[in-house]
């Protein structure tokens, strides 16, 4: 446990919600963070219930967030963090109301709804000086830093060849208009903003690749499909990517792949070999030098350096997953929040997704709707 736990406020995530225990779990896994207040849904009644099951004090746990921001700042041990696990539309105004009176965001992805939103959302982070974290869970993965490092350390030689896919079935059948509360805000506009499949777990795929092979983008040109009757964005996704220097790559996306669950995959090609991750299998990282046998690196084994070690709770044979992985991204939050503390900025290798990743997750995604609206015609990011 540690001397000082940073006190953690959220906003979202009550009874009903994916995404809120994941993000509790991964904040209280390793002591950094203790729960002290919530804002936990818009319906009052769900907020106190929600509350009481997670035992925070009754005038603690607030009806609004702007209510949570106000009270909790002037509280003398009031949160110094606050957890946002909102659908995309509610992640702005939350972020303004904390980030203004100095509270250090945590916050779900995508960043937010729209290009402009994005623009306005960097604006206040930089205004505020505050620590502001985008949980892109995959970066979080042992294996996956362990990839980033062999690709600086040159192992792959020049990138040439990008492919990640992210399949998944769960939408396969218009499930939003049962009454499906997940699915009934990704598939909403108002609430998701202006892509479906593409924002949700596009972005991911798109931030796992700029994450690891550290190129930059050129352009992109997007197939956006509507395969489910009758609704209103996009479940399945088809992206061409240009990066400068001369690579090229394919970006899938898919929430309605019969038979997938959760399929993210990585595969680099460059000029002195390859590499290949499922998230399915995290613990993996398969290594293919040129005219060599292909080789499989295990997290936790002799061939994995400081960056995956840093991020590994056990010893090999004892598999680490998704939520470990989320915590890793809360641990370096909580790095950053004690180096604000002190005043000073946080070690090298604290590496997580920043209010900048968010912005181009989300220039990523206006482009590929570009292109789509376009015919399918080469667009270049704009930031």
């Amino acid at each position: 446990m540690h001397d000082k736990r940073i006190r953690l406020g959220m906003v979202g995530g009550g009874q009903g919600a994916f995404i809120g225990p994941v993000h509790r779990v991964a904040a209280l896994m390793e002591g950094h963070f203790e729960l002290v207040a919530g804002a936990l849904s818009a319906n009052p009644e769900k907020a106190a219930a929600s509350g009481r099951e997670l035992d925070l004090a009754p005038d603690r746990t607030y009806g609004s967030f702007a209510d949570m921001a106000r009270r909790e700042a002037r509280l003398k041990h009031g949160i110094e963090a606050v957890a946002i696990v909102t659908p995309n539309h509610l992640h702005l105004g939350p972020a303004r109301e904390f980030l203004k009176r100095g509270i250090h965001v945590i916050c779900d992805k995508p960043l937010c709804t729209s290009l402009a939103e994005a623009r306005k959302f960097v604006d206040v982070v930089e205004k505020s000086g505050a620590v502001f974290v985008l949980t892109h869970t995959y970066a979080g993965y042992p294996m996956v830093r362990h990839a980033r490092a062999m690709v600086e350390a040159g192992d792959l030689g020049e990138i040439r060849i990008v492919q990640v896919e992210y399949p998944q079935d769960w939408l396969a059948e218009k499930i939003e208009d049962s009454g499906h509360k997940q699915a009934e805000w990704r598939m909403d506009p108002t609430r998701s903003g202006i892509a479906g499949c593409l924002a949700d777990i596009g972005t991911h795929a798109y931030h796992l690749v700029r994450f690891v092979s550290g190129l930059k983008t050129e352009g992109v040109c997007a197939d956006l499909a509507r395969f489910v009757p009758g609704r209103q964005l996009d479940d399945n996704a088809h992206v061409l990517l240009r990066f400068e220097g001369g690579a090229k790559g394919m970006l899938w996306a898919s929430q309605i792949a019969t038979g997938q669950q959760n399929g993210l995959r990585l595969r680099l090609f460059g000029t002195k070999g390859s590499i290949e991750w499922a998230q399915e299998d995290p613990n993996d990282l398969w290594f293919s030098p040129y005219l060599q046998s292909k080789r499989r690196i295990t997290r936790g084994g002799p061939e994995c350096g400081t960056a995956a070690s840093r991020m590994s709770r056990f010893p090999s044979g004892h598999p680490e997953g998704y939520l470990e992985a989320f915590a890793n991204i809360y641990a370096e939050a909580a790095e950053a929040i004690r180096a604000a503390r002190s005043g000073i900025a946080p070690a090298p290798d604290v590496l997580y997704p920043t209010i900048y990743d968010g912005l181009e997750g989300m220039a990523f995604v206006d482009a590929c709707v570009r292109s789509d609206s376009g015919g399918g015609r080469w667009m270049a990011l704009r930031s």
